[in-house]
């Protein structure tokens, strides 16, 4: 022994295995989502305080049309079947289930159907002088409605293009679970869009 020290070598470090608990595309879906729950909270929050700053029976305002909730519900049922097939095509997906491309586009069709209905709502609504500058109804419907139609044609083409992969066998699970996480956001937003700006 010289009387010198000498360390212990270091131990070997074993890195990790980079796993990927949630895929990119989920991952960024999700806080996107948040921050447009966000903005339809206080889209609506201002709504609903401006409908009760409004004398007793002055909503609508004189001149302005009642947004028609009970043919909306039609819409509505439809996005909601779109949403719930969604569901069953993922289950169907995951197990190579031979109908998820059928089931798949079937939801994508409904979701389709919402839109052209809302479609044509608007343009009824436009006809009876509801505007985006006719009224503080008119532009909050806009606003929020508007806001959610352009969400819904987003999250349709990103599906759109999931679907095409989908019935090539190219579909990547992140991006099937990135768009299904944007639509059910769609989906599950837009009744208390519809309880609380058509009632």
């Amino acid at each position: 022994m010289d009387g010198t020290f000498s360390p212990e070598p270091e131990p070997m470090r074993v890195p990790f295995p980079n796993r990927n608990v949630v895929p990119s595309a989920v991952l960024g879906t999700l806080i996107f989502v948040v921050a447009e729950v966000m903005f339809f909270s206080g889209a609506i929050s201002a709504f609903t305080i401006s409908r009760a700053n409004q004398l007793p029976g002055m909503w609508p305002p004189p001149g302005q049309p009642r947004l028609p909730a009970s043919a909306t519900a039609l819409n509505t049922l439809a996005l909601l079947a779109s949403g719930a097939l969604l569901l069953v095509a993922s289950r169907q997906w995951k197990h190579r289930g031979s109908f998820a491309r059928w089931t798949y586009l079937a939801s994508w069709l409904l979701g389709l159907t919402f839109v052209a209905l809302q479609g044509r709502e608007w343009l009824a609504l436009l006809s009876e002088g509801l505007t985006l500058t006719s009224s503080t109804l008119g532009s909050f419907f806009y606003l929020i409605v508007g806001g959610h139609a352009l969400h819904a044609l987003v999250a349709l083409a990103a599906l759109g293009w999931g679907g095409l992969q989908l019935w090539q066998g190219r579909l990547s699970r992140g991006w099937f679970f990135g768009t299904q996480t944007f639509w059910y956001f769609v989906v599950a937003m837009w009744p208390v869009i519809y309880a609380r700006v058509y009632f």
